[in-house]
């Protein structure tokens, strides 16, 4: 890989992950992952246009969070400083929402960014929204897709099995049930880990969540606030 390789630090609240292979990966609280070492950057499942799909159908949905997906993106790419931004599928909820005013907002936004490279895995949702327009400069690629030939690390958006490597997913959108000490609870977002998968939270603004996507085998990786908190063991669904 000839790019220089991030600091070795992970940012503030990050958790740093080591892969089987040796591969350190950071799980960041902005619900993304950082690869310091090949300067990428992954979120999985923005799903831009959603809220705007809703709106068309008659639901009384937010305004707003295109915006704020945008806002934490740039965040992600101060934290880390990647040159390389990936989305792990699910770029875009549906036909209906990709309309000008989407592309109003994200072409500015890309102008920002222009000298960072950028790459979709598509996404199921991806495949019947179709691909964002050539004005994006969004490279596109079919899972799996390797982000460095010869790594450890495969990306994809559906979590499926890998022989030579681990493999880097969203689609499943994992939270955990955080308990208090006064029988409070509390859902939030999580990673999902296990030897072979890694399986990040959606990062988009306005995505849902599932209460049943965190195998018993699989570590959680709770986004607490502003810090990553690692947990013995997948929650059992409310």
């Amino acid at each position: 890989m000839n790019v220089p390789s991030l600091p070795q630090i992970p940012p503030p609240g990050a958790h740093a992950l080591t892969l089987p292979g040796g591969t350190v990966l950071w799980l960041l609280p902005q619900r993304a992952v950082a690869w310091p070492a090949a300067r990428m950057a992954f979120v999985a499942d923005v799903h831009f246009g959603k809220a705007a799909t809703f709106r068309r159908a008659g639901q009384p949905v937010p305004h707003g969070t295109t915006a704020d997906n945008l806002a934490r993106l740039d965040a992600v790419l101060c934290a880390t400083g990647a040159q390389h931004l990936v989305f792990l599928g699910d770029f875009l909820h549906a036909r209906s929402g990709a309309d000008e005013p989407l592309w109003a907002q994200l072409q500015p936004w890309r102008e920002r960014h222009a000298h960072i490279h950028m790459t979709l895995v598509r996404g199921n949702h991806d495949l019947h929204a179709g691909d964002p327009p050539p004005s994006l400069s969004i490279d596109l690629a079919d899972e799996p897709w390797h982000p460095v030939p010869g790594a450890e690390v495969l990306a994809c958006h559906h979590p499926q099995a890998a022989a030579d490597g681990t493999v880097m997913a969203g689609h499943l959108h994992p939270t955990v049930m955080l308990q208090g000490l006064a029988r409070d609870a509390l859902r939030v977002p999580c990673f999902a880990w296990e030897p072979g998968l890694l399986v990040l939270p959606a990062f988009g603004a306005f995505t849902g969540t599932s209460s049943q996507s965190v195998a018993p085998s699989a570590q959680p990786f709770a986004v607490a606030g502003d810090r990553i908190l690692p947990l013995r063991r997948a929650a059992a669904p409310a």
